[in-house]
């Protein structure tokens, strides 16, 4: 299957997503729930631990997120994934030799980030593998990255123009992509069935081109008439 980021425990397949604004990683809850317990139906079990878990009021079933990740019929189904907080206290209440395991499993998850930020470009290697598994070409990957780098310059410098807080961010990159798309980042994000997937991952080729070229005029007209944050 290819979804946002598959990684394997114990050669079983765990489908994950990266929120990149959240810096959180969100786990499929049926897979890990299919792992730890052999459960040939671990949806049902999932459904009868939650009732469990609701009956003896553990906040933890209001922590979990929908989002949409790919099913074994390869379309895209809504499903619940925890981050790893919400998985360990999950765990916790499924009795399991495994799960001693999958923590430690977790944990490297972790310290695969703390090497990103180390060493930034096993970012782009890793996202590189992930579009990769999302059955992207290589032509759509470097355009991908190319878009990146023209986003990230525009980024700094509304940075050195005094543009400091994310809501401001998401104000400006919206007024972007409405000018060439007529349509906002969210109502973008509903026309391909999106949550809190990063749209740019689930562009295709000509809108990756046709917003990088959106982002790099307005850094050159706003680099031209030294436009400063109000």
């Amino acid at each position: 299957m290819n979804n946002q980021n598959l990684v394997l425990f114990e050669s079983k397949q765990v489908r994950r997503f990266y929120d990149s604004e959240k810096d959180v990683w969100y786990f499929s809850v049926i897979d890990v729930v299919e792992i730890l317990t052999g459960s040939s139906i671990p949806k049902r079990y999932w459904s009868d631990l939650k009732k469990k878990l609701v009956s003896e009021g553990s906040e933890v079933y209001e922590k979990i997120v929908r989002l949409k990740m790919e099913a074994e019929d390869r379309k895209m189904r809504e499903t619940d994934v925890a981050d790893v907080q919400t998985l360990l206290r999950i765990i916790q209440s499924i009795p399991s030799p495994k799960a001693e395991p999958f923590k430690q499993w977790l944990a490297k998850v972790g310290y695969e980030r703390m090497q990103e930020i180390a060493d930034p470009a096993q970012i782009l290697d890793r996202a590189r593998e992930n579009w990769q598994k999302l059955g992207r070409s290589e032509k759509w990957i470097q355009q991908r990255m190319t878009g990146q780098e023209t986003r990230n310059k525009l980024t700094d410098y509304w940075k050195e123009s005094g543009v400091e807080k994310s809501d401001e961010f998401a104000l400006l990159t919206n007024i972007i992509h409405q000018e060439w798309t007529g349509l906002t980042v969210k109502k973008h994000k509903d026309l391909k069935g999106l949550k809190s997937q990063n749209l740019r991952d689930h562009m295709s080729e000509a809108e990756l081109i046709f917003t990088a070229l959106a982002e790099l005029s307005t850094r050159q007209i706003a680099e031209t008439e030294q436009a400063k944050a109000w």
